[in-house]
């Protein structure tokens, strides 16, 4: 496997990303790699897939939202991440990134994303009817989710009401940018992201009827199916969806991430007629 740092514009911020590609094979085909909320392009499936993708002689292009890691600077101590989150962005960024692919002669990539990064493959998918395939690692439902997630011990954890209000008063008064710390995961976020995160996230369970192509989705056994809802989901797909549950594992796949790679590179070769000879 051959790698390449590249940068992909944008109206705002830039995109940083990796470009993999087989060194001992042609290339027979691409995937865009989505990453989880508060990760980046070279953390958790964009970086331990690209090995067993490139060995089917797929191109990978793994990249960063602007709404990456939690908090960063770049070239200036102007801070940037997924506490600034928006998802008009993000849903932007992977129509940025698909096209950068476009470009280079990839017009139809295979799409796979985790957690929020698989959230937003959905909307991407129903825009890109052309994608051969979409696996969906562990993707959360998406759409006005965030109050039960709360209820669960994350994002506002108990005090959701209180942060709500907190947030909707700093963007009345023109101060959407500022920082609120959370009590859980992801730990801080600006009022107008918190705002954004439980009004404008599409609902992938309302989506899932105009995804036409092959879908794969993915759940750990440590998961619970209401909040990453693989079943549902077949069951209102448009076209053909497996569901796959690994056995000791958790959200992250952590320990388990060869079982993972292996599992969504078997699924693509059958799919696809791709072999790792």
């Amino acid at each position: 496997m051959r790698t390449e740092l590249i940068t992909i514009p944008t109206d705002t911020l830039p995109l940083d990303g990796a470009f993999h590609w087989p060194d001992d094979r042609p290339i027979r085909g691409a995937v865009l790699l989505f990453h989880g909320n508060t990760m980046n392009f070279y953390t958790g499936a964009p970086r331990f897939l690209p090995p067993a993708l490139t060995r089917l002689g797929l191109a990978c292009l793994a990249f960063n939202r602007r709404g990456h890691d939690i908090l960063a600077i770049r070239d200036s101590r102007a801070a940037e991440g997924a506490a600034f989150q928006l998802t008009h962005e993000a849903i932007e960024d992977n129509r940025l990134a698909a096209a950068w692919l476009a470009d280079r002669g990839h017009d139809a990539p295979i799409v796979i994303g985790h957690s929020n990064g698989g959230m937003l493959a959905v909307p991407h998918v129903v825009a890109h009817p052309k994608t051969p395939c979409l696996v969906l690692l562990s993707a959360h439902a998406g759409g006005k989710q965030n109050e039960r997630v709360s209820q669960i011990g994350l994002f506002a954890g108990e005090r959701f009401a209180e942060i709500k209000a907190q947030a909707e008063a700093l963007v009345a008064a023109g101060r959407g940018k500022e920082l609120i710390l959370l009590p859980h995961w992801w730990y801080v976020t600006s009022a107008e992201a918190f705002i954004d995160r439980i009004t404008a996230m599409p609902f992938t369970l309302d989506l899932a009827p105009q995804i036409t192509c092959p879908v794969l989705y993915v759940r750990g056994d440590r998961e619970p199916a209401a909040h990453y809802p693989a079943e549902k989901f077949q069951a209102r797909a448009g076209g053909p969806c497996d569901v796959e549950i690994v056995p000791d594992c958790d959200h992250f796949y952590k320990g388990r991430e060869d079982a993972v790679a292996a599992l969504v590179a078997a699924w693509l070769s059958k799919r696809l007629g791709l072999s790792a000879e």
